[in-house]
């Protein structure tokens, strides 16, 4: 059995009962803190004769999952996930045709929190999870500990869903143990002392504040962060990217909201709202301010200083219900805002490559794993074509290919939610709904007259459209008379015939339409 080891260990006084009358507590000698002084009572080091025993019950942990296991059971893994008033496990057995899976019996998950206890004498304390890999082989030494391999998980990196308890459970761990929740990593931290704190409900957010709160929040700059065209834009296209290349990594586009999970913890959430403006939030992982907060050594970033009441938890990255959201942006007046939180050089692996047109073009050089004059130069075609809002499917198969192993319809649909995209498949808007639609503007606008009804508008077809007016009677000339036009998108024009000539307005009216819709 490979022995448990750990320089300088220490042993908490709230478990000295479990070892009365054993070689353990006679050994004991000196005493040391942990930690610094802002910490815990002295604890008595722990001996070898302490490691001895933890040697002996990870060993009889062993000999029980095995000999618990199924008869043709070649391979084991069990995970245990234990605080004093909490626990679960999960064990997998592997045989020749595959694995099942089952919880630890009532023996094993003793076994596991008598070793928890022995090996709270760790300088870093108990450990939150214990890993086991282990062979069913008669031929193996367990003894030797040679093919077995041990893991204790002190919460470094987040716990999976179903292995983390309730905050209470963690303090409770916490005081037992004579640990600090400053002493946690930053995740683990919040998640026991957050206590809603970056909670921002529409009616907190809706609540009067001081006269001078607006003046809080501070803007930046261009170069920190572009504007929310490009940003959205740009945000759309690397999402593209991504997903043209069958990554389950990258951004993603929805209509209104961006979303993006780096690989470095990282994350962010960016939401559209009407009247141009936008909210941008997430958070870094061990975030340096928040790391300073958790521990005591700073105040919590006042992250909403300053931000108008739609500012709100429905807007806000899901990092707020755990505390961790590091960062919030909202754009407003056509510009960035900010309370306290850091500027983008802090946040950025928080944030896809957003930065400049070169930014993105890179990302999506790099994902093709091409670097030919050609393809840069393709990139670069769709990265512009998507920030004026004009992308196509032809230009992501120029990029990235059209073969068997390209999602490009996937990628062309991330940017057709975004509404970067070029449109060539508008319907033509029946002859009816344009008579119907100039009649209701008529009507409410007192344009209806016994010598121009709307009852007698006729539509007459033109490019991209339609023009809408009553028809002169036989043998009579009328100057003067209103002319409309409206589009295939519904948008409707008034003009007249002293004003304009009929075919030329006709001509404009269709090349706004094109350029509304990039066609």
């Amino acid at each position: 059995m490979a022995p448990v080891t750990d320089n300088g260990a220490s042993f908490p006084e709230a478990f000295d009962e479990a070892f009365r009358g054993s070689d353990v507590n006679e050994a004991l000698r000196g005493s040391d803190v942990v930690g610094g002084p802002s910490l815990v009572p002295q604890r008595p080091a722990a001996t070898p004769s302490a490691k001895a025993l933890a040697d002996r019950q990870l060993l009889r942990l062993v000999e029980c999952l095995i000999g618990e296991a199924p008869s043709d059971c070649r391979q084991i893994t069990a995970v245990f996930a234990l605080t004093l008033r909490s626990g679960t496990s999960r064990v997998q057995h592997t045989n020749r045709d595959g694995s099942t899976e089952a919880t630890a019996s009532a023996d094993a998950m003793r076994l596991a929190r008598e070793l928890r206890r022995t090996t709270a004498r760790l300088p870093r304390g108990p450990w939150w999870r214990l890993t086991l890999d282990l062979p069913v082989d008669p031929a193996v030494d367990l003894h030797t500990g040679d093919d077995i391999d041990v893991t204790f998980d002190y919460g470094d990196e987040p716990f999976p869903e179903e292995h983390t308890f309730a905050p209470g459970d963690y303090r409770a761990d916490l005081e037992a143990f004579g640990r600090s929740a400053e002493r946690l990593p930053t995740w683990l931290s919040a998640h026991v002392s957050h206590d809603g704190r970056q909670l921002r409900s529409p009616r907190r957010a809706a609540a009067p504040a001081g006269p001078d709160s607006r003046d809080a929040a501070r803007s930046l700059s261009p170069k920190d962060l572009p504007d929310l065209t490009r940003t959205w834009a740009r945000w759309a296209v690397v999402a593209a990217g991504f997903v043209a290349i069958g990554s389950s990594w990258g951004p993603r586009m929805q209509p209104s909201r961006a979303r993006f999970e780096g690989a470095k913890r990282g994350g962010s959430t960016l939401w559209l709202l009407a009247g141009d403006r936008a909210v941008l939030s997430g958070g870094v992982w061990n975030a340096p301010g928040l790391a300073e907060a958790y521990r005591g050594d700073a105040p919590h970033p006042e992250l909403f200083a300053g931000a108008p009441a739609w500012v709100a938890d429905p807007l806000l990255d899901a990092r707020n219900n755990d505390g961790l959201l590091s960062f919030c942006y909202w754009w407003e007046s056509g510009r960035w805002l900010r309370g306290e939180s850091p500027k983008t050089d802090e946040i950025a692996t928080a944030i896809p490559g957003v930065w400049t047109t070169d930014t993105v073009a890179g990302i999506l050089a790099d994902l093709t794993q091409d670097g030919s004059p050609d393809t840069e130069a393709a990139v670069l075609r769709l990265v512009t074509a998507a920030e004026e809002g004009f992308a196509e499917r032809a230009l992501l198969a120029e990029v990235f290919g059209d073969g068997p192993d390209t999602d490009l319809d996937g990628a062309y649909h991330q940017l057709v939610m975004a509404g970067v995209t070029r449109r060539t498949d508008l319907p033509r808007l029946p002859r009816h709904q344009a008579i119907a639609s100039v009649s209701r503007y008529m009507l409410a606008h007192g344009l209806d007259s016994p010598d121009y009804r709307a009852a007698d508008l006729v539509a007459d077809r033109v490019d991209c459209g339609w023009m809408v007016f009553v028809p002169v009677p036989d043998g009579e000339i009328r100057i003067g008379r209103g002319l409309f036009f409206v589009a295939d998108d519904e948008v409707l024009e008034l003009t007249d015939t002293q004003s304009a000539n009929p075919s030329r307005y006709a001509e404009q009216f269709a090349r706004r339409y094109r350029d509304r819709w990039g066609l």
